[in-house]
């Protein structure tokens, strides 16, 4: 009952969020570019945005791709754009900033709001120079993303910089206001996650969704983030496929997003041949990630994407007793008549052998995104490091003498030694992508929704 009432209360607060400007849904073709600092470049936003994609329109292929870099402001982005970015042949580009150029640790002196006037500044400065770059891209479709919270409220020890995240607000109201002017799209992340947390730490104060450093979201956390993009798109309300079936009238009542042949009735019996046209959503258990706590499906108690994103239903009335429910001859679970007549919803079952495709498609998606990350490290020394040694794409033993020069006194470099030392050969780069595309290739040709047999039978009691 708790969980419900909390659906509840996060529903009517995403609700009253700003959802009215929406994003743009990607069409067949699309190669979308999620921009960003270390919350897009290890997190998994993105990719659960694309698994959706994947599931829901198994026939629209496109393509989405991660150009985060750890401990990113805009001035860096900006520094990179045409290197790191451009060179995605992006027809959508999404771009979120402000985590870090906001600051951290001078929040917690003597003048932290002279402090924040002066980071929100540089910030507002440096993106100056990145818009007028966007506004020239008249073939690119730009959405600007206010950041992912910094979790100021949250009750635990350590790295709390008090009213960070009130500097932050303000980088996500320039930006969209820069949205509204150039007639781009924008999406807040902050203010509805901001709310989650503040409604979850009324019962528990240590509640975060903003993971344990307060700024990277845990898994859960990108799944919330994947949710408010693609409502933002306009997808809540739209259903894997809706069953109805009057068992006393022997007829098909709805059949949407799906068809519905060969139906055959009788009085202990009611079986039909059942093609959809999409998959169920598959929620990942597993703590993915380096540093995460949480699996992907516990996002299902903080949003109502279960209810408004993951419906497969299956509803059939005129029946008395209990029935099996039987899927291509295994047995998925067993129900009442009144539970069928109400509606089952088959998406959140994990046995059904269309959840069993997808979490096929769930696992080629994560290896994707693994492979992805190691191009993701190698972008990091290439700008953050190499760059400024005047070594960029230089792959050459200066390149890697000058990194081992550095390594010891670099923790970051120290992570991302050895991913460069294969990265920068251009052989092992051609590997990495053509497994990727071998990913993508498979998860295209086995998404696709097969024939199912369906059958409810009457369970019989011998008593």
């Amino acid at each position: 009952m708790k969980k419900e009432l909390f659906l509840i209360v996060i529903a009517s607060i995403l609700t009253l969020s700003s959802f009215s400007q929406q994003i743009t849904p990607f069409r067949d073709g699309d190669r979308v570019v999620f921009l960003g600092n270390s919350i897009t470049d290890g997190g998994h936003y993105h990719s659960y945005i694309w698994l959706y994609y994947m599931t829901r329109f198994p026939n629209t292929r496109l393509r989405i791709m991660n150009a985060g870099i750890g401990g990113d402001c805009v001035s860096n982005m900006y520094n990179r754009f045409d290197g790191d970015v451009l060179t995605k042949n992006p027809t959508v580009l999404a771009i979120t900033f402000g985590m870090n150029d906001s600051g951290y640790f001078e929040y917690n002196d003597a003048n932290p709001q002279q402090f924040a006037d002066k980071k929100v500044k540089e910030c507002y400065d440096n993106y100056l120079l990145l818009e007028k770059r966007l506004q020239n891209l008249s073939k690119i479709k730009i959405v600007l993303l206010g950041s992912s919270p910094y979790d100021q409220t949250a009750q635990f020890e350590g790295n709390l910089f008090k009213k960070k995240n009130d500097a932050l607000l303000r980088i996500v109201d320039f930006q969209e206001a820069s949205a509204k002017q150039n007639q781009w799209e924008f999406l807040d992340f902050n203010r509805p996650m901001t709310a989650i947390n503040e409604k979850g730490q009324q019962t528990n104060p240590a509640f975060t969704i903003c993971g344990g450093d307060r700024i990277h979201p845990d898994n859960d956390g990108h799944m919330v983030m994947a949710y408010l993009f693609l409502k933002a798109q306009g997808f809540a309300g739209k259903e894997v496929a809706n069953i109805s079936i009057d068992a006393s009238a022997k007829k098909i009542i709805a059949s949407d997003n799906c068809e519905i042949t060969d139906l055959k009735i009788s009085p202990t019996t009611v079986q039909f041949n059942y093609l959809a046209k999409a998959l169920p959503y598959p929620l990942d258990t597993i703590a993915r990630g380096w540093g995460q706590k949480k699996g992907q499906a516990q996002a299902i108690n903080l949003v109502p994407f279960m209810e408004e994103m993951n419906r497969e239903i299956l509803k059939v009335e005129g029946l008395t007793g209990s029935y099996r429910l039987l899927i291509d001859g295994e047995q998925v679970g067993t129900w009442t008549a009144g539970e069928l007549a109400e509606g089952v919803n088959l998406a959140a079952d994990t046995k059904t052998p269309q959840y069993q495709q997808a979490l096929k498609v769930m696992y080629l998606n994560e290896e994707r995104w693994e492979i992805e990350r190691r191009f993701r490290d190698f972008a990091w020394v290439q700008y953050d490091f190499l760059k400024d040694k005047g070594l960029l794409n230089a792959d050459n033993r200066v390149a890697l003498d000058s990194i081992d020069a550095n390594v010891a006194n670099n923790v970051w470099l120290q992570g991302h030694r050895d991913i460069y030392a294969k990265g920068m050969s251009p052989e092992i780069r051609k590997v990495w992508e053509t497994e990727m595309d071998l990913l993508v290739n498979t998860i295209y040709s086995i998404n696709k929704p097969v024939k199912r047999t369906i059958a409810l039978e009457k369970i019989i009691s011998n008593k």
